[in-house]
């Protein structure tokens, strides 16, 4: 029975034609079954995605066992989100992980083309090192998002200024006196 906290063995974002738009896998060194050695070379990580994608291709299904691994998927316009873990994994807890992932992106109203750092940080959020830390896709925005910038207008007019002028004239005259 696995009892790790290392449940995530990739992230996958493909594109409507199969291609990668974003992928990182995990498989840290303190890994209790040790470190992998499958899906190291990008050739094999690129033919696990196009044989992964000629399967979940057309919407329907969410969860599929792929080349001995869960694939958890989830497809939004024109783009696949996947989470990849092993056989034995919670499906239910790869499930939550990109249902806030993707909710959080969606939540930031950011084309993840066009803002794929945010996207980074969304899946920062929510995988650390192939363990799951985060399940609240309010929380991850939330942690995600910029603050606004200050809007607030300074006005500067002549009344602020002569009042500057002033202070510091006092400010200069004191330090005179205390020579």
């Amino acid at each position: 029975m696995n009892l790790s906290l290392y449940s995530v063995n990739a992230f996958l974002i493909l594109d409507a034609e199969g291609h990668r738009v974003l992928a990182k896998y995990y498989r840290p060194k303190g890994h209790p079954q040790g470190e992998s050695k499958d899906l190291l070379a990008s050739k094999d990580q690129r033919a696990f995605e196009k044989g992964l994608w000629q399967k979940t291709k057309k919407p329907g299904a969410d969860i599929i066992l792929y080349d001995g691994r869960l694939a958890v998927f989830r497809h939004t316009l024109d783009l696949i989100f996947y989470i990849i873990g092993g056989a034995t994994e919670n499906e239910i807890m790869l499930y939550s992980a990109l249902t806030a992932f993707s909710d959080a992106v969606h939540l930031l109203k950011r084309a993840v083309l066009e803002n794929l750092d945010m996207v980074l940080l969304c899946l920062d959020e929510t995988i650390d090192d192939g363990i799951i830390v985060e399940t609240d896709s309010t929380t991850i925005a939330s942690r995600v998002s910029r603050p606004k910038a200050d809007t607030t207008e300074i006005v500067i007019n002549e009344q602020t200024i002569l009042s500057a002028y002033q202070t510091v004239r006092e400010k200069v005259q004191q330090r005179i006196q205390q020579l």
